[in-house]
């Protein structure tokens, strides 16, 4: 390894074959894929994991996992370079106050000892379409890491909420997109809240909810809190 270069995998685009429809785009958890000048494009090679996230979403298949001399992947600096970028406001950002756990003291869930858990299944691959538990739901999409990292989960979060939980890293974001927007299309959904990891990984299902809720053609409130390693909510 030399300056930080080493043979690893990462993404290729074949710009003969792109068409610039932007399907890979929120597949892309970490922002290394744009649209410039009508193309897909890498910004840049520190922002490639080489996992392939967004393989199997070009209608064109233009894009493939090679490996090459590249610098090694900066999850840092994909921090950074997605703070930069989150200058599109969150739908419906007017309602988040009203939607923030324990802030309100009239809206804190009294406290539980046991679980706060409103249905079965919680998994987003999992769950129905047409339910009960959605109609008139304030509802949760929760990242699977942050059930395990906050620590009184079913108080501050679950509390109240219907819950369903999925991971944009490693399943089928655009199988995601669809499923919520048709919950959220099909019923009476009040407010969506996304809690997410504060890793860059997990920022694609912030993106999610957004083309979600877009997608469904209702504007509902909709909130991002972000959990630390440490178990600490921040809203976003």
């Amino acid at each position: 390894m030399v300056n930080g270069v080493v043979t690893r995998k990462i993404v290729e685009i074949d710009e003969e074959k792109c068409n610039g429809c932007g399907e890979c785009i929120p597949n892309c958890a970490e922002g290394a894929l744009k649209i410039i000048n009508g193309k897909a494009r890498l910004v840049s090679d520190v922002y490639c994991d080489g996992l392939g996230a967004c393989l199997g979403h070009c209608p064109q298949d233009a894009i493939r996992i090679i490996e090459r001399e590249a610098p090694e992947f900066d999850e840092a600096a994909v921090h950074e370079y997605l703070k930069q970028q989150e200058e599109k406001p969150v739908i419906s950002c007017s309602f988040v106050s009203a939607l923030i756990p324990d802030e309100t003291p009239e809206h804190k869930p009294e406290p539980e000892q046991g679980s706060t858990l409103r249905q079965w299944p919680v998994q987003l691959n999992l769950v129905p379409i047409k339910a009960p538990f959605w109609n008139n739901a304030d509802l949760l999409l929760l990242a699977d890491c942050v059930a395990v990292a906050q620590p009184d989960l079913h108080n501050k979060l679950l509390a109240g909420r219907s819950v369903v939980m999925g991971c944009p890293k490693f399943d089928d974001v655009q199988h995601y997109v669809e499923k919520l927007t048709e919950i959220i299309k099909q019923n009476n959904v009040r407010s969506l809240t996304v809690a997410t990891m504060e890793v860059p990984c997990c920022s694609g299902l912030k993106r999610i909810a957004e083309l979600a809720i877009d997608a469904s053609g209702k504007m509902i409130p909709s909130q991002t809190l972000v959990v630390g390693v440490k178990g600490e909510i921040n809203r976003v």
